[in-house]
């Protein structure tokens, strides 16, 4: 559970105009969208402005790609800018998993080959670390971190599995399906002291969490500006520091290849880089709307709030406490207990979401930690306390009755 309750709705923001805050997505309007951690949401704005450096592009391609490195090369500057980070430390890439796969690919084993996870860690990124062990002929040692742990208790599960063989270590800034931090500023001190390389998954920090890098002591670090930072869709940065940066390479070998570390990242033939171009149009339109610390205040106010009252729907209806405690909480996302029988692995979760969508219109993250199944709330500045109340109301008992049904077949047999 968050630190604090929300007990009263938050006031929905509103445009400039006076229109309510979600006239600027092109959401359907059909769907209850409640799910902005997964894939985010561009805003009018930025796809606007993606529009017409398309139209750049496809009008004059031979001006365009060769002029290319040097626009992406002052992107980097306002997107380093934004998250606390060096410029030249910077490089583009398509999405968190991309940067920590570019890390997978340009280190080289040093000592016994174990790489640390956590078992929060996202999947695809845990699967790259277990391939990457494979190459090395080492293995994956996996840190328990309790869902309750507070940063000490965490810290010391995550330090308990790092030892002379280690040459990597990974962990999240905030952690997908659980929703919560991990003390990676504590982590990434001890690490460096020990001569360990720290490799931070930030997929969701960036626009949640203020200047994410600014104080942070790691090697690497990727996190995706599409995810609240709602910049069109395959933007995320990597940042990599120290001398280990010097062998990271694009997955793509192209013309940019001799360049320095990240300029090298700045030349992909001709991929399509309109995306990061208009990743400062989204960053700016929620500043220049609302400005981030408002729409910070609002997206956690929110999410309280919807914790609370989802939460309560819940355990009225099932006589279960429905509450999380998830040690680190993290600002505008919370965990909601699911009743027995749903989401009990990621493929049923990943199936709940799809009948969700499909059967209650609405757009919602269902996730699984310890055998146990959660809903995800993650609200952005489009939401509205009424989204979450129809959630309580309608939703909430179709999903109980469906628990029912699975746990009756599950007895049955």
């Amino acid at each position: 559970m968050s630190e604090t309750e929300v007990t009263t709705a938050p006031r929905p923001l509103l445009l400039a105009d006076g229109r309510p805050a979600a006239r600027a997505w092109s959401l359907d309007p059909a769907l209850r969208h409640l799910n902005h951690g997964s894939f985010g949401a561009v805003p009018l704005a930025a796809q606007e402005r993606q529009h017409e450096l398309r139209r750049q592009m496809e009008s004059a391609p031979v001006v365009w790609f060769p002029a290319l490195p040097q626009r992406l090369a002052a992107t980097r500057v306002d997107l380093a800018a934004f998250l606390g980070a060096d410029p030249g430390d910077l490089a583009l890439v398509p999405n968190a998993s991309a940067g920590v796969s570019v890390v997978y690919a340009g280190l080289t084993r040093r000592n016994g080959g174990e790489i640390v996870v956590t078992d929060h860690g996202y999947g695809a990124v845990t699967m790259g670390a277990e391939r990457l062990a494979r190459r090395w002929g080492g293995r994956v040692r996996t840190a328990r971190v309790p869902l309750d742990a507070d940063a000490e208790r965490a810290y010391e599960a995550v330090m308990a599995e790092v030892g002379e063989a280690t040459d990597l270590v990974v962990v999240d800034q905030i952690t997908s399906a659980t929703a919560r931090r991990l003390p990676v500023e504590r982590i990434g001190a001890q690490a460096r002291r020990r001569g360990v390389p720290l490799l931070v998954d930030g997929a969701h920090a960036p626009g949640l969490i203020p200047a994410p890098l600014d104080g942070l002591t790691c090697d690497f670090w990727a996190g995706n500006l599409h995810k609240w930072g709602c910049a069109p869709r395959g933007t995320a940065a990597l940042v990599a520091r120290g001398p280990l940066r010097d062998g990271l390479y694009p997955l793509i070998d192209s013309w940019g290849a001799a360049d320095p570390y990240p300029d090298r990242f700045d030349q992909q033939g001709t991929l399509d880089a309109t995306n990061y171009l208009a990743a400062t149009t989204a960053l700016g339109f929620i500043d220049g709307t609302w400005g981030w610390p408002t729409a910070r205040r609002y997206m956690d106010d929110l999410a309280g709030y919807a914790e609370r009252i989802v939460g309560t729907a819940f355990a009225e209806r099932t006589g279960a406490d429905a509450s999380v405690d998830v040690g680190m909480p993290v600002p505008g996302m919370r965990l909601v207990r699911l009743p027995d029988g749903l989401a009990d692995s990621r493929v049923a979760a990943d199936a709940l979401r799809d009948r969700a969508a499909g059967e209650l219109g609405v757009e919602a993250a269902f996730t699984s930690f310890g055998g146990v199944g959660y809903l995800r709330l993650s609200a952005h500045v489009y939401n509205t306390a009424e989204d979450y109340e129809y959630f309580a109301e309608r939703c909430v008992p179709v999903l109980c009755d469906w628990a029912r049904a699975t746990t009756g077949q599950h007895r049955a047999h």
